[in-house]
């Protein structure tokens, strides 16, 4: 269905004569085709990945609630626009690889590997407990995708590797709402974003946990992005 809200009559995936999904017959200098298309795919994983934190990340901003409202709100505005950054990044590195980079809401829901964000309206420091998951995943796939590429592609590496050392820095900047003076983070040892802003309200104290959704409570949720 067009946006119009007339079904096209091209076939779904081709429209036809006009477009195609397919990989280019060149790629970068120096790359063989090969290596080209699986450096395209791994980074459309990315792309997706990066679409889905940057989202994530509004979400967040827009939602959370309480006595640190304006500083939590105020810091994810800048991680927001550092990741719509990196998206351009990469889908512009897929596109220099011959690859077609998709950022469609479609594409995102039929590849991606975890759920949606679990927290609505939220305590800050329930929202942060959620998102220390969140960055966990995000960052430990990329430093995956660096192992990968790098011996097909050095300037992909080298892309994934600046990324993934400003994601870190996001989310030691999480992190530090969590940790305490002795080293310690409320959200060791939980798996799940629910688990994860339980544990943080509970940890420090700053409100009740009725701030999470309990009728999440029971949803085992997918961190790697």
């Amino acid at each position: 269905m067009s946006r119009t809200g007339r079904r096209s009559s091209a076939p779904t995936g081709s429209g036809g004569l006009v477009t195609s999904e397919r990989q280019a017959s060149f790629t970068a200098p120096g790359v063989s085709q090969k290596d080209g298309e699986r450096v395209a795919q791994i980074l459309q994983q990315r792309l997706c990945a990066l679409i889905d934190l940057g989202l994530t990340l509004k979400h967040v901003h827009w939602n959370v609630v309480g006595p640190n409202f304006i500083s939590v709100h105020q810091m994810l505005d800048p991680q927001y626009a550092g990741v719509r950054a990196m998206v351009d990044t990469v889908a512009e590195r897929v596109a220099t690889m011959g690859g077609v980079p998709n950022g469609l809401p479609g594409r995102i829901v039929e590849t991606r590997t975890w759920d949606d964000y679990d927290l609505g309206r939220a305590d800050t420091q329930a929202h942060l407990g959620a998102l220390d998951l969140v960055y966990r995943g995000v960052v430990s796939d990329h430093r995956q995708a660096i192992e990968e590429v790098e011996k097909l592609d050095k300037v992909s590496e080298g892309i994934l590797v600046e990324q993934t050392g400003e994601l870190e820095m996001y989310h030691w900047f999480v992190r530090s709402h969590l940790a305490d003076w002795a080293g310690g983070i409320a959200t060791a040892g939980t798996e799940t974003e629910i688990d994860a802003a339980r544990a943080a309200v509970l940890k420090t104290g700053t409100s009740r946990t009725r701030s999470v959704d309990s009728r999440n409570s029971g949803r085992i949720t997918a961190t790697k992005r």
